[in-house]
This record gives C-alpha cells, structure tokens and sequence, in this order.
C-alpha cells in the first residue's frame, strides 16, 4: 500500500482525536487572535451604545442550548452594556428552551453587575438591577409569527402575566408601555427560522428597527436582508459575537473561542488538502494502471 492509498484509508478515529488534542491545546495555551471589527457588528454595538438612560428596547432570545456557544456571548455583552447604561430591556423568546438560557444570563450578569467595572474609558458603578423595573422577562409562547404581530398590537395580547406569573400591569417596567413603539429597536437571537418571523412580521408589519445575531451558518443567507435595510445590524457565528465582545470592551467566551476555532479550522483545512491528495493521486495511478 503506497502514501496515497493510506491517505484515502485513513480512520476518521484520528481526525477526531486529533481535533481534541488541537481543541484541548489551544484552550489550555494562553494567547490571543486579533478580531477586526465588520460594519455590520458595529451598526449593532453603535445603536445600543447610543441609547440614553430610560430608553428601552426588547431582545428575543430564540435559540436553544445547542446554539448556545454562538449566541450566548452576544445575548451577555449586549444586555450588560444595557444594564451598565440603565437602558430598559423587554426580555422574551419564541424557542420552547429559550426560557432556559434567559434565566442564566440574567443570573450570571446580575453577579458582574454588582463589580465596578470600566468599559471603553467609562466607568460604571456596580449595582444591582431589578426584576420589574429594570427588566423584565415575558416568557415563550408558541407560533412566532402570532406572537410577534401580537405584540406588534400589545404586549398583553400574547402575555398577560410575565415568566414568572406576575400580571403585566402590576409591573413597572411595563407601565406606559404597549407595544414596540415604545422600543427603541429589537435584538433578535436566532438559530432558526424565527430570524425571518422578525423581519416579516416585526419590521415588515411594524417597522420595527431590528438587528440580527444568528448562527454562522445562517449569516450567509442574512446580508440580503441587511444590505436592503430590513436589519440595520447582524453578527453572525461565534466570530460575531466576539466582536460585539471586543466593541463591548468587555472579553468573554466568544472572544476565547475564536483562539481554539482559529486552529480547529486550520486542522481542518489540512485534513481536506490531505484526502484530495489522496483522491487525485489514486484516481491518477489507478488510470496508468
């Protein structure tokens, strides 16, 4: 058996243990890649930076936990740089585990809040936010499209208490505020189909200013929606999240991520050129033969 035919045997029981040594490796080595910053991330961190204290906008978190190392990130930098400014967020999910993941980001960021901290040369004192009156959290409903032109009328339609049973109009929060035309714009976090809900139902029946963060195979089929203006921002995959991390001043997973996604895809890669190596070789000394 010559080189070329065991490059074409070769036991995928190696690429996979190789990517788990690459994996392992770089987590473990302490370094970092440079993240260059795309016009569509920044469109998104511009228009969240720019809002004032008291403004309010909603973020849908409509994706499960097996998106969540794409899109989690995203949903952590942008409601702490929300909370840092006492910006208002609506919290609310069209995916049945969505409830799930905005549990833990509430959690997890009501801890960093209460740390003084200073993001792009501003500093913030430590705090604490509060259910009610600097956020809150309306639940999953089913059948987004219903629920999004629902809201589109009010919040009360689809939600009549929050996630945790409280009616709508005993919270502060929600007092004096109907429907999205008291949003300054929606954040969508999607890993299916609901991203297209949002700009059909939500800026096409209601004008609502959206951005998109979605996962990195979805981001492709996002730009047309973008570059017609129907979103006026989009961070696609892991590699977006770690931007709006890096224009958040404020380094997370995403941003650890993008060291270990650096050399899987190289080994990868490698792994590719070796098999059409052996295909092409073969398939040459096989016509000689």
């Amino acid at each position: 058996m010559n080189i070329f035919d065991r490059l074409m045997s070769f036991d995928r029981r190696w690429v996979f243990l190789s990517l788990a040594i690459v994996c392992v490796g770089t987590y473990l080595w302490d370094f970092s890649v440079p993240i260059t910053i795309s016009e569509e991330a920044r469109s998104i961190y511009d228009e969240v930076a720019a809002l004032k204290e008291g403004d309010m906008i909603y973020m849908s978190v409509d994706y499960d936990p097996n998106a969540l190392a794409e899109l989690h990130p995203t949903t952590y930098a942008l409601a702490e740089l929300c909370f840092r400014k006492k910006v208002k967020v609506i919290f609310g999910t069209l995916s049945n585990l969505g409830q799930g993941m905005v549990d833990q980001v509430l959690h997890d960021i009501s801890d960093s809040l209460r740390d003084t901290a200073t993001y792009n040369g501003v500093f913030y004192e430590g705090r604490e936010i509060v259910n009610g009156v600097d956020y809150v959290f309306l639940g999953y409903k089913p059948y987004p499209a219903m629920v999004i032109q629902a809201m589109g009328l009010d919040f009360r339609v689809p939600f009549p208490t929050d996630y945790y049973g409280t009616p709508i109009d005993s919270i502060p929060i929600m007092q004096g505020t109907k429907n999205f035309d008291q949003c300054k714009l929606v954040v969508d976090m999607a890993a299916g189909n609901v991203a297209e809900m949002w700009i059909t139902y939500g800026h096409g029946n209601y004008g609502v200013p959206l951005a998109l963060a979605v996962t990195g195979v979805m981001g492709a089929d996002m730009y047309p929606y973008l570059r017609s203006g129907q979103i006026f921002g989009l961070a696609a995959g892991l590699l977006g999240a770690a931007q709006l991390e890096k224009l958040c001043d404020n380094p997370g997973r995403a941003m650890d991520g993008m060291r270990i996604q650096l050399f899987a895809h190289i080994l990868i890669i490698l792994f590719i050129i070796m098999g059409n190596i052996g295909f092409l070789a073969t398939r040459k000394l096989n016509k000689l033969k």
